[in-house]
């Protein structure tokens, strides 16, 4: 069986939590079967990986009329396969478009929805009505959709209620416990002004209204003056919310923030959560939080929004504790002071008792290996496969 993978993101350029996702997926599919992977970006050395680029006649077009263009030229390479599997709007199209010229199985991984997601028209201008069309288009039309949670199954079917209920399949994503595991080395905290010796609550994401980073730099302002808070943020969305970020930090009266603004290598990044005293996710729309996987399987609490598939991954009280909030339409909090105030007082409270916080950090990575293993969703991902063809 050949299946060709269609993503924006791949190795070695990935953004977010999907692009985490089809690297493991592909490689634990490739014991199953003949895997192709379409990405976006520079060309890949990797066998068997082919990127795409947006045509050049597209090169001043609205960003999201040159992704269409990109997914063009990827469907046209996915002839001959026996399914293809999108992941984001950004490769939805292309799966539509080659299920149409090949009759071949569409199946559609929803790791987000465009309309829970109002802030990107900042970043596409009117090019966030076109993404909306092409990921609807693409689901409606889909022969299996894959929810990364039962959270994700639920906004799926409220958003489309076109789409069949028995269309819809919650396989959740998962984590690599080998290589998230606990790093007991202070190398990457020293290089990057981190002090081993004081604890510290750490965010790792992108610069975007979905991560919520804002609310906890309002947070920020009522957390432990004895605690540092340090930020892996960068990649922002737009210009706009970049300089919101930086004037919140410049406002803070306090020591110890550190803000890496690159884009760490790996294992840089689970040294840094492994040393954490809590992880913090305070985003406002998280259809899984692969991340927050992430920070369990190095052992560390984690603080996280209760929204989303977040519950499903965070259990409140033993893994981590969980942070309620009243949200718009659009995810905002209707009070967002409430809300600033409920991550300062959770985060205070694990920071106050390091011995809490490490048996919920002893508790998550247990949870991790039982629950979200990838042998076992790419196991699920083939058989859903199997009953497509």
């Amino acid at each position: 069986m050949r299946v060709d993978l269609l993503s924006r993101e791949y190795p070695p350029e990935v953004y977010g939590g999907a692009g985490v996702h089809v690297e493991y997926l592909a490689r634990e599919l490739r014991r199953l079967a003949d895997v192709r992977v379409r990405c976006f970006g520079a060309p890949r050395a990797e066998e068997g990986v082919t990127a795409y680029r947006a045509p050049e006649g597209l090169a001043r077009a609205n960003a999201a009329l040159q992704v269409l263009g990109a997914d063009l030229e990827m469907a046209a390479g996915c002839a001959g396969a026996d399914v293809v599997h999108s992941h984001t709007w950004y490769a939805n199209f292309a799966g539509h478009v080659a299920k149409m010229l090949y009759g071949t199985p569409h199946v559609v991984t929803t790791h987000s929805l465009e309309p829970l997601r109002p802030w990107k028209a900042e970043q596409l201008g009117g090019g966030y009505t076109l993404s909306s069309w092409a990921e609807r288009t693409a689901l409606a039309a889909a022969d299996a959709v894959v929810a990364v949670s039962e959270g994700m199954r639920k906004d799926v079917l409220t958003t489309y209620p076109e789409i069949s209920p028995e269309k819809v399949t919650v396989i959740h994503n998962g984590i690599d416990t080998a290589e998230y595991a606990p790093d007991h080395g202070v190398e990457a905290l020293r290089g990057h002004g981190i002090d081993p010796g004081r604890p510290y609550a750490v965010f790792v994401g992108r610069i975007t209204r979905q991560k919520g980073l804002t609310h906890l730099l309002r947070a920020a302002r009522d957390l432990d003056p004895g605690a540092q808070l340090v930020l892996c943020a960068g990649a922002p969305d737009t210009p706009e919310i970049e300089a919101e970020v930086r004037a919140l930090v410049a406002g803070l009266d306090r020591e110890g923030v550190v803000w890496i603004s690159e884009m760490l290598p790996r294992p840089e990044v689970i040294q840094i959560l492994s040393h954490a005293t809590v992880f913090v996710c305070p985003s406002v729309y998280e259809p899984m939080g692969i991340v927050n996987l992430e920070a369990m399987a190095c052992e560390t609490a984690v603080v996280a929004t209760a929204t989303g598939g977040i519950p499903e991954v965070v259990a409140d009280g033993s893994t981590g504790l969980l942070v309620p909030v009243d949200q718009a339409a659009d995810g905002t909090p209707h009070d967002p002071e409430l809300f600033a105030a409920g991550l300062a007082t959770r985060i205070n409270a694990l920071l106050g008792d390091p011995g809490r916080a490490a048996a919920m950090g002893r508790a998550g990575r247990e949870r991790a290996v039982a629950h979200f293993s990838w042998t076992r969703i790419a196991e699920r991902t083939a058989e859903l496969y199997r009953t497509l063809r």
